[in-house]
């Protein structure tokens, strides 16, 4: 099958995994907070940029790459966390880990995953990202930090946007609790998409192992808590510095917004920026990545790997990487660019 005939573009995925995925599971995987304004205004900012074409350049030699921490990867973007992935579609985490390894491109694994790090370590061939919920004991923290690096990933992303929880209120009305209890109103949901409940009943039910062995589940919390909000804190910039020395690898710090914070953090020791309102997740009054992009300088990119894995499974985020690099190089053509770097001239 040509994949790129039949879908050619992500919201084609998205519609065939919404298609593919009980209702409370597409809420968990394509809500925000509050009215959402915040998840649209990251789409509206993003098609707010615009950039001059440029002609006459003749046969050009696309060079997409780019060099981070050491690390030069053919294509300037990666998979970002997503916790409970295998809630979305079971052994996500894997499956993503190994395509993104298998590409060169960063995978980064969320503590609060359905897999955990020993698990997925083995497929990101030493070079994964570990995204860090902060916890609050010290001991706790060692412990994953430890487990964390002996599994083979060597870039820390300490997250910094979720000091409380947030309110979902597509995700409780989809009847989703933390972990999922399987009530009636969910057992229809599931009855109605046969290909996702063989793959999960195959698979068993998704839970949080990483951080399994320091707490039991607690049935009945809230849809947009889990069992990570009774061992996590709101860090400061003691808790950040902490970190920092404990880890000796790079650091990431994701969910910076303001550029005030860019000095603080850069004489903090921190190596990377990642520039995130949680995809509209946590607060509805948050601007738009794009929008603090030129004083912030970095990116990020969550659910579109969802969206493949859910549509086509193992063969969606492949087409997807296919997808972006294609549309990347048409873009590059259109305005002469041989590198990235180049694009910057660009910008209107």
């Amino acid at each position: 099958m040509d994949l790129h005939a039949k879908y050619p573009g992500l919201d084609d995925l998205k519609r065939r995994a919404k298609q593919r995925l009980p209702l409370f599971v597409w809420e968990y995987l394509d809500s925000a907070t509050g009215q959402e304004a915040t998840k649209h205004r990251n789409r509206a900012t993003l098609d707010a940029i615009t950039m001059m074409p440029s002609i006459l350049h003749g046969e050009i030699e696309f060079d997409t790459s780019v060099t981070l921490f050491g690390q030069t990867h053919p294509l300037p973007f990666g998979v970002a966390p997503v916790g409970m992935s295998g809630l979305i579609w079971p052994d996500a985490e894997r499956q993503l880990a190994r395509v993104a390894t298998a590409t060169g491109i960063p995978y980064t694994l969320s503590t609060v995953a359905s897999a955990d790090p020993e698990t997925v370590g083995p497929c990101v061939d030493g070079k994964g990202w570990f995204q860090l919920y902060p916890p609050k004991k010290p001991e706790i923290r060692r412990d994953l930090l430890d487990r964390a690096r002996a599994a083979g990933f060597r870039t820390l992303v300490m997250t910094v946007d979720v000091p409380v929880a947030s309110r979902r209120e597509r995700q409780t009305r989809s009847g989703l609790t933390q972990p999922p209890r399987m009530t009636p109103r969910l057992l229809a949901q599931i009855a109605m998409r046969p290909a996702w409940a063989m793959a999960t009943l195959a698979h068993g039910r998704p839970r949080m192992p990483t951080i399994a062995r320091y707490a039991q589940d607690k049935p009945g919390l809230p849809p947009t808590e889990h069992i990570g909000y009774l061992l996590r804190t709101s860090p400061d910039w003691d808790y950040l510095r902490w970190l920092r020395d404990a880890w000796d690898g790079p650091f990431v710090v994701k969910g910076a917004m303001d550029p005030n914070d860019a000095p603080k953090l850069e004489q903090a020791g921190v190596d990377g920026i990642w520039i995130s309102n949680h995809a509209g997740r946590q607060f509805d009054a948050a601007p738009g990545p794009a929008e603090v992009l030129p004083a912030m300088r970095a990116a990020t990119m969550g659910r579109a790997w969802h969206y493949a894995l859910a549509a086509l499974g193992l063969d969606g985020p492949r087409h997807l990487i296919e997808m972006f690099q294609k549309d990347l190089q048409a873009n590059m053509g259109q305005l002469g660019l041989e590198t990235l770097r180049q694009a910057a001239g660009r910008l209107r």
